[in-house]
């Protein structure tokens, strides 16, 4: 019998192997209509999380802070998850992509969002782990220019790519240190391009993984908490949980292959899953959902597991839904 933990070594320990006095769990959300505005977004967070009583808090900015400052508009135009969107990209044409300069991380949005998670961590009660959302540089690229251009500039122009990556790459990693300097306890780590959706292996080989290795060794240097999310279908699981050096994996597990079971197989990594944010979230009772959790904790016997959505939980899940799966990770210890 393990003793009572607090959240911060509940996930410490998960994410290290170690038994932990119940399975840890947490999930997040956006918050379209006040996540321009950084002293309300950290007051809903907070609320948020005391509220549900989570193990971590995954700070929530927009979708597409990352590229405002680049000269891209946005707007929040009703998709379900909450997120927003680039309305206009600011690079255009391949010759836009040398107009990108190095972004200071304490200015513009980038200052805004940190203004949020200082605000998140001086209101934060307890002792749950604080991670911030950060997007990985070929992922800041589709953002920056949309899919099409950049897959258009991969094939005419790969030289002008990887400039434009040198800059984007250097522009994360600043901010990654800012974030920390700022109270964050680490990174959520969000790439859109770990699939075949998206890139083969071999492109995702020269365009992605050398810059995101330089992302994660810069936490990584500041013994930052490290969770990598692998957005989309078929992700590229096994392949980047042995070549990236990340504590914990979250995909769409309940959408999409690998299972949890397979890939605690597959991988030593910590799992971070088991909740179908977008399907049986909105549409299932209460008790579906607490059977949902009991079923993720017995793929993963029990170990290197923290129960949570596959990707940011959709607007229309009730808060009874959500409710249930924390319960049922208490009653999974009950008497």
């Amino acid at each position: 019998m393990v003793s009572v933990m607090t959240k911060w070594e509940r996930v410490n320990a998960v994410l290290t192997g170690r038994p932990v006095d119940r399975i840890p769990i947490s999930f997040w959300r956006h918050f379209p209509d006040i996540d321009l505005d950084p002293g309300a977004l950290a007051d809903a967070l907070l609320d948020f999380h005391r509220r549900h009583d989570l193990d971590f808090i995954k700070v929530m900015p927009n979708g597409v802070y990352c590229v405002e400052d680049w000269g891209c508009e946005t707007a929040y135009t009703g998709e379900s998850t909450g997120a927003r969107t680039c309305v206009r990209h600011a690079v255009r044409r391949i010759e836009d992509w040398g107009s990108l300069r190095h972004l200071d991380p304490a200015a513009g949005a980038l200052g805004r969002e940190l203004a949020c998670l200082r605000a998140v961590r001086a209101g934060r009660r307890d002792d749950a782990p604080l991670l911030q959302t950060i997007f990985s540089p070929f992922t800041v690229a589709r953002k920056v220019a949309g899919p099409d251009l950049t897959r258009e500039t991969m094939r005419r122009d790969p030289g002008c790519l990887h400039a434009a990556m040198e800059v984007i790459t250097a522009t994360v990693q600043a901010y990654v240190g800012a974030c920390l300097d700022a109270g964050a306890d680490g990174v959520f780590f969000a790439t859109q391009a770990a699939t075949p959706e998206v890139l083969t292996p071999e492109d995702h080989g020269r365009f992605v993984e050398p810059y995101d290795l330089r992302v994660i060794a810069a936490a990584q240097a500041r013994g930052a908490i490290v969770l990598l999310h692998l957005h989309g279908d078929r992700p590229y699981l096994a392949r980047l949980a042995a070549a990236y050096a990340v504590h914990a994996l979250n995909w769409h597990d309940r959408r999409t292959r690998p299972s949890l079971g397979e890939a605690k197989a597959q991988v030593s990594q910590c799992l971070v899953g088991g909740l179908d944010e977008r399907g049986s979230m909105i549409t299932d009772t209460p008790e579906a959902i607490r059977a949902q959790v009991r079923d993720a904790v017995s793929q993963c016997g029990g170990r290197r597991l923290i129960v949570g959505p596959g990707c940011v939980v959709d607007l229309r899940v009730p808060e009874a839904n959500l409710a249930a799966a924390r319960q049922a990770v208490e009653e999974l210890h009950g008497p």
